[in-house]
C-alpha cells in the first residue's frame, strides 16, 4: 500500500496536479494530441497498475511509463471515426494511392532497393508489396506518430469500448520498454497505439517484429527503416503471403451480373468466373491464382476485383476492405502497374470526383481554403463550404451538392 501511495503522489498525481492544474489540455513535446485532467482516468491507472505488477511488470518500469502519460481524450474521437471505414473506396484511394503516393512510393522502392530485394528473398513478401505497406501505413515513414503510447492505449483501455484490447496491447507496451527495445520517451506511435514505420500496434511487434540489423533492439522507430520493414515482411510471410501470386486482379462482369455471387465467402476457380462471363480488364481469362472471389465495394456501377488468398493476408494487417485494396492497388501501382479501369459511381449528393475537385478548386479561387483539390470531402473543405456560403448569405450547411456547384460557376 506504501508504494501505491507513492507512485500516486509522485507519478500520476505529478502529471495530473502540476502538468493540468490549470484544468486546461496540455501538450508535451512531441505530442499531436493534447492530454487533460480526468481523475477518473488516474483511478483506472491506479487499479492496472496492481494487475501490470501480478502480470511481471516491475514497478520502476510501470511508474517510469505512467510518469509522462496523461488522459488523452482526442484518441477516443479518432476511434470512432476511422478513416477506412467511414470512406468510400474512391475516397480511400485518393487519400493513401494519388500521384503523389505512388511518386513518392517509387522513389522509396528505388533508395531501399538493396533492402527491399533482400527482404523478398529471406521473407517470400514481393518488394512492392512491402513497399506499399509502408507507404498505407506512415506514408514511407513520414507519419509515424508521436502520440506517447502509454498515454494512447491507456486512454482507450479506460474508456471501455475495447477496453479489454487495449489493455493487452498497453502490458504490451510495458513489457516491451522492459525488455529494453524502446525507452518511454520515445515510445511513440498513432491515436490507437500503433508504432513505427509499419504500424504495429504493441502485441502484434511482439509476436513478429525483428532484429534484422542485428544490433540487438528491434528498433521500428527510428529514421532507418530496416527493422520496420523487414518486421512487416516477417508479419505477412508468417500470415500466409503466397509469392508470385496477386492480391487480386481488377475484373469486368459481364451485363446483368448477379450481385449475390460477390463478396469473399463466394468463391470459385477462375474457369468457373469465366464460365459466367467474368474477365480481366483486357477481356482475358484471369489466370488460375486459386479459389477467387469477386467484390464490388461501391456496387454493381463501381469496379470490380476477383481477390485470391493474399487478400487475406493482408487482413491480418487490417481487416478493413478499402485497406486492403488500398495496399493492393499501391503494390502494384509501385510495380508499375495500370490505375484502376473501372469507374466510380457519383456520391450520395450526385457528385463525381472530378466534380468534386471542381467545388474545391473554385472554392480556392474565391479565397476559401478547401485544402488539396483531391476530391475527397474532408473537414477542411466541408468549412471552407461553411465559410462560403455564409458570406453569400446562403444557408450553412457545409454539403457539397450539386447545386453548390452551379452556384460557385
Amino acid at each position: 500500500m506504501a508504494l501505491s501511495r507513492r507512485f500516486v503522489l509522485s507519478g500520476i498525481g505529478t502529471l495530473v496536479l502540476t502538468g493540468c492544474a490549470s484544468g486546461q489540455p496540455t501538450v508535451s513535446a512531441g505530442d499531436t494530441l493534447p492530454t487533460a485532467r480526468n481523475p477518473q482516468w488516474d483511478a483506472w491507472v491506479l487499479s492496472f497498475r496492481s494487475r501490470a505488477l501480478s502480470a511481471g511488470i516491475r514497478e520502476p518500469v510501470f511508474d517510469a511509463a505512467f510518469s509522462a502519460a496523461g488522459y488523452t481524450p482526442g484518441v477516443i474521437e479518432r476511434d470512432r471515426n476511422q478513416t477506412e471505414s467511414v470512406r468510400t473506396l474512391e475516397d480511400y484511394i485518393a487519400i493513401v494511392a494519388d500521384d503523389a503516393q505512388i511518386r513518392d512510393g517509387r522513389a522509396k522502392f528505388a533508395q531501399y532497393d538493396g533492402l527491399l530485394r533482400q527482404l523478398e528473398a529471406q521473407y517470400g513478401v514481393e518488394a512492392h508489396v512491402i513497399a506499399a505497406i509502408w507507404g498505407v501505413e506512415s506514408r514511407y515513414g513520414a507519419r509515424r506518430g508521436s502520440i506517447p503510447v502509454i498515454s494512447a492505449t491507456s486512454t482507450l483501455a479506460y474508456d471501455g469500448r475495447r477496453g479489454a484490447f487495449f489493455e493487452r496491447q498497453l502490458l504490451a507496451a510495458l513489457r516491451i520498454q522492459q525488455n529494453g527495445d524502446i525507452s518511454p520517451r520515445n515510445m511513440t506511435g498513432s491515436w490507437a497505439g500503433a508504432m513505427g514505420h509499419t504500424q504495429f500496434i504493441p502485441t502484434t511487434y511482439e509476436a513478429y517484429a525483428v532484429d534484422f540489423r542485428g544490433d540487438g533492439r528491434r528498433d521500428i522507430w527510428e529514421d532507418d527503416p530496416t527493422d520496420g520493414l523487414a518486421s512487416a515482411a516477417n508479419y505477412i510471410a508468417r500470415s500466409g503471403w503466397r509469392r508470385g501470386q496477386p492480391w487480386g486482379v481488377e475484373v469486368r462482369l459481364p451485363e446483368g451480373f448477379d450481385q449475390r455471387l460477390t463478396g469473399r465467402g463466394s468463391g470459385r476457380s477462375p474457369d468457373d468466373w469465366a464460365a459466367l462471363g467474368v474477365r480481366d480488364m483486357d477481356g482475358q481469362v484471369v489466370p488460375n491464382h486459386g479459389t477467387g472471389s469477386i467484390l464490388t465495394p461501391m456496387g454493381p456501377a463501381g469496379p470490380a476485383f476477383m481477390i485470391f488468398s493474399n487478400y487475406t493476408v493482408l487482413s491480418r494487417y487490417n481487416n478493413s476492405q478499402n485497406y486492403i485494396i488500398g495496399v493492393g492497388y499501391l503494390s502494384d501501382r509501385i510495380a508499375g502497374g495500370p490505375p484502376i479501369r473501372g469507374g466510380f459511381p457519383p456520391d450520395a449528393q450526385g457528385l463525381t470526383m472530378a466534380d468534386r475537385q471542381d467545388i474545391q478548386r473554385r472554392l480556392a479561387q474565391a479565397g476559401f481554403d478547401p485544402g488539396d483539390a483531391d476530391g475527397v470531402i474532408g473537414d477542411k473543405t466541408i468549412a471552407a463550404i461553411r465559410a462560403w456560403e455564409a458570406a453569400n448569405g446562403l444557408p450553412v450547411t457545409g454539403v457539397a451538392s450539386p447545386e453548390l456547384l452551379v452556384r460557385l460557376r
